[in-house]
């Protein structure tokens, strides 16, 4: 597979790379990775990083105008996006070749040619990966490059706290720390918190509530954002904020992104809650996924399935 992709690389002018919506760290290390890998190795190639900036990741990257004439003939490659529906610019389809690279399960099997490897970390994991299958035949990795690769894996491994973090992945970390990078400065811009953030967090962690199963909901109304003057996308860094707490073995933030809409964040210590992701328009992994409702009426629906899969993992467990 990635041979197949490392050919179809070397054969287009015209490489256009997308990811999803509401971007994190591993969506835009990923993106970036690539970009700059295919970038460095055949500096002749036109390359385009496709997608709205998000202002809480521009430290990382910025993205490209690209006009609807750069699609003919071009290779399109989707980073880090299970669904076609959370691709970023749904103008991925204009162009000459699709390919799909990505570490969520395959449930959406887009594109001509689909890499996907649910065992990853990240899928700047798998860009690693595949700069290492493509080095024998010239494929180059430039520092910037190797800075977004080693953040996309940080972030979605949580600072390599989680379980998707394999000794593969310390592995290339290791490697991608080489580069002359500041990992110190790195840190600093993907987990600094402003003050207004920080009095939420205390908020958070004052309220939340845990029940006999080990889990426990959040729930951010917009009007609460708006009284800290924050946004959906700055207010879920906190997702994590309340994962280190003893007897806690899932959680779900509820956060209001735009009236009538409300994006779920699941976390889990054990439980597979993919599947509980899946009935609310989402999916994921199977300890982190994303879901959307469209009422605050749906949020006990959510817990109730949250439940049976604690229920069901706690009977397996005694």
């Amino acid at each position: 597979m990635k041979q197949a992709i490392l050919q179809k690389i070397k054969e287009y002018d015209t490489i256009i790379i997308h990811r999803h919506v509401r971007p994190d760290p591993d969506a835009y290390g990923s993106q970036g990775g690539l970009g700059e890998m295919i970038k460095t190795s055949f500096p002749e190639k036109k390359v385009f990083l496709a997608g709205e900036d998000d202002a809480t990741l521009v430290y990382l990257n910025k993205m490209d105008h690209i006009p609807d004439a750069m699609y003919q003939g071009a290779l399109v490659i989707v980073c880090d996006t299970a669904n076609q529906e959370r691709i970023c610019d749904q103008r991925y389809h204009l162009g000459d070749f699709l390919i799909k690279i990505d570490h969520h399960p395959n449930d959406d099997p887009y594109g001509d040619i689909q890499w996907v490897d649910t065992a990853a970390s990240s899928t700047s994991e798998m860009i690693y990966e595949l700069y290492l299958a493509g080095k024998d035949e010239g494929f180059r990795l430039n520092t910037r490059g190797a800075r977004l690769l080693y953040a996309g894996i940080v972030g979605d491994t949580g600072r390599f706290l989680y379980q998707s973090a394999t000794e593969k992945t310390f592995q290339y970390a290791s490697e991608l720390i080489q580069y002359p990078f500041s990992r110190a400065e790195l840190y600093e811009q993907m987990y600094a918190i402003t003050e207004n953030l920080a009095k939420l967090q205390g908020v958070i962690l004052q309220n939340f509530v845990m029940d006999e199963y080990g889990l426990a909901k959040i729930m951010i109304p917009k009007k609460l954002m708006e009284s800290y003057q924050l946004t959906p996308q700055e207010v879920a860094r906190l997702v994590s904020s309340i994962g280190n707490i003893k007897g806690l073995l899932a959680w779900a933030f509820f956060i209001e992104e735009e009236e009538g809409q409300i994006r779920v964040r699941l976390r889990s210590k054990g439980p597979v809650i993919n599947g509980v992701a899946k009935k609310f328009n989402g999916g994921g992994h199977p300890l982190a996924s994303g879901a959307t409702i469209f009422s605050w009426d749906e949020v006990d629906l959510v817990m109730k399935e949250l439940q049976k899969v604690a229920k069901h993992y706690l009977e397996k467990q005694n």
